[in-house]
């Protein structure tokens, strides 16, 4: 029986395997959400190697990765709470977290499509969340698509609540996707 077991993502294999996990995430939970050809031409399997690469340089935020055995599952970024420009997403994305200053963030969080339902993504959350807490975060926020209704009961089932924050997200052809902002007081 395989082993499950959690890794620090720190090198290009650990970066390639989380740009690949984020990409067959987004494929999976947003068509219809976000344009058909941002995912089909934009959400690449290797588009977001070049922003783990750089949190991992710079220390910004950190990725874990989740294995059971020799393969990769889940992955999830977290660190500090962003706010101002976020230009990785769009050039017009602003982030207001000045009511969260001192607060973690977990930026993003992906299973696999053929590994959701098993537990994965509950257990990668929860140590995220330990993470913080153990850096002395006072809480944690994060950001969920409106429209997914999966997601934000599974954030609401581990103790998040949505602030009421509604965060317009920019993408091409004039779409705005609308993410609200969940938190949890630790």
């Amino acid at each position: 029986m395989p082993e499950l077991r959690f890794v620090d993502a720190a090198t290009e294999a650990h970066f390639a395997a989380m740009s690949a996990i984020h990409c067959q995430g987004w494929r999976a939970a947003y068509p219809g959400f976000v344009p058909d050809d941002y995912l089909r031409d934009v959400t690449t399997e290797d588009h977001w190697l070049p922003f783990f690469r750089e949190d991992h340089a710079t220390g910004r935020c950190r990725g874990l990765l989740l294995y059971d055995g020799e393969r990769p599952v889940a992955c999830c970024n977290y660190g500090p709470v962003r706010s101002g420009p976020s230009p990785r997403q769009s050039e017009e994305l602003i982030i207001d977290s000045s009511a969260y200053s001192g607060w973690g963030e977990v930026i993003s969080l992906y299973t696999e499509p053929t590994h959701t339902g098993q537990g994965y993504g509950s257990l990668l959350l929860e140590e995220a969340l330990c993470r913080l807490r153990a850096a002395g975060y006072p809480g944690c926020t994060l950001f969920v698509l409106r429209e997914n209704a999966d997601a934000r009961r599974f954030y609401e089932r581990h103790g998040f609540a949505w602030d009421g924050t509604v965060q317009l997200v920019p993408f091409p052809h004039h779409m705005i996707c609308h993410d609200l902002r969940y938190i949890q007081t630790f």
